[in-house]
């Protein structure tokens, strides 16, 4: 089974792998039924799904129908304004069919122009803050991408008491300095604050190659080799604030499950996760220029 700690100050006790329900967004509901069982026999009690994520919300709702105390379920708009933001909400309840979600966040947060409208008198912050205090949300979070995404973090934590953030972390991404240093100060806010920390991208190898011509599971093209796999796990899951949020490539799940539940507490060698990324061709899908908006 794999581990389950405090979720910030939530009062929750999650999974420390999220199941990222991008999976759910185009699946069957045969493959949804079997990703229920694989999340039971790990353990996973901690949802992660989205408005724009298709029919994700839809399949969670089969799930929530019979369990819905079994999980802590977040979703998230990516709404900037108040209504939006509440018209979005109301959506998403709806399709999930639950009185209330554990955490709404506010979906990849980067743009300042976007950023200031969320703040502002009458943007989403204001709107889901009121719709803490009626019940039909219990938490608020923040998410995003790219790597000026945790110095945003920084700046919105400091602007509003989120519960939650959540970020790309993997060993290729922190090897660019200045996205290493801006990750390090926001986990240090974040430990002050309680607030938990959510990671995404563990897995990616690179951007599709422009001559790939099979499916794509997710936006990005993943690690493949269950030993390579492994190690990138473990490499978030050896800081022990970290939570992992799963790929939308549920082929891979069964590996990145295994691999959290084995997972001693040690980190990977640098050098080996290092070769990892030789043998895969790796490439880092963001740089903080042409290739931050995914």
């Amino acid at each position: 089974m794999i581990e389950h700690v405090p979720f910030g100050r939530t009062g929750h006790r999650s999974s420390r792998v999220i199941f990222g329900a991008a999976a759910l967004g185009h699946s069957s509901d045969s493959r949804r039924d079997q990703l229920l069982a694989l999340l039971d026999e790990h353990g996973i009690n901690h949802i992660d799904t989205a408005a724009s994520y298709g029919d994700s919300e839809r399949h969670v709702a089969v799930w929530l129908a019979e369990r819905r105390r079994d999980f802590f379920v977040a979703t998230k708009t990516g709404e900037r304004t108040g209504d939006g933001a509440r018209a979005e909400l109301e959506r998403s309840l709806q399709r999930l069919g639950t009185d209330h979600v554990d955490l709404i966040q506010l979906h990849n947060l980067v743009e300042e122009d976007e950023w200031r409208t969320v703040f502002s008198p009458g943007g989403a912050v204001e709107s889901l803050a009121r719709a803490r205090a009626e019940g039909l949300v219990h938490h608020i979070g923040v998410t995003g991408h790219g790597l000026r995404i945790a110095a945003m973090h920084q700046r919105s934590l400091a602007e509003f008491a989120f519960d939650s953030v959540l970020l790309p972390y993997s060993h290729i991404l922190l090897r660019q300095p200045d996205y290493a240093a801006d990750v390090d100060t926001l986990l240090g806010v974040c430990a002050d604050q309680n607030v938990a920390v959510q990671t995404i991208k563990a897995v990616a190898r690179r951007r599709w190659p422009d001559d790939h011509d099979g499916p794509k599971y997710s936006w990005y093209q993943p690690l493949e080799d269950p030993e390579a796999l492994t190690r990138s796990v473990h490499h978030v899951l050896a800081h022990p604030q970290l939570f992992l949020n799963t790929t939308s490539d549920s082929r891979l799940l069964p590996v990145v499950f295994q691999a959290a539940a084995d997972h001693d507490g040690s980190a990977p060698d640098p050098v080996d996760l290092d070769a990892d990324l030789v043998a895969a061709e790796a490439a880092p899908i963001f740089d903080g220029g042409a290739l931050e908006r995914i």
